[in-house]
């Protein structure tokens, strides 16, 4: 397991979560703040893919698009 090292407000703040019973030692406290920075990454992914669409639907009612044509895209699947 890798060493942690903390500086000595995030070690007081970690062993004040242990003694108000929040976390039982330092390993929880590591697994939720990587939890949540795992959590705001999806959602920053989410949020950009959220974009994209929003952005691919617009220029879609506007008419600014090209016709799909599945055969051309992929020939060997058709035959």
């Amino acid at each position: 397991m890798p060493n942690v090292h903390l500086t000595k407000p995030m070690q007081e703040f970690a062993d004040a979560q242990i003694e108000s019973g929040a976390y039982a030692n330092l390993s929880e406290i590591v697994r939720a703040g990587m939890r949540t920075l795992m959590e705001r990454d999806r959602a920053r992914a989410f949020l950009a893919l959220r974009s994209e669409l929003e952005d691919a639907i617009a220029e879609a009612e506007r008419g600014d698009y090209e016709d799909f044509d599945p055969v051309a895209f992929e020939p060997d699947a058709f035959r």
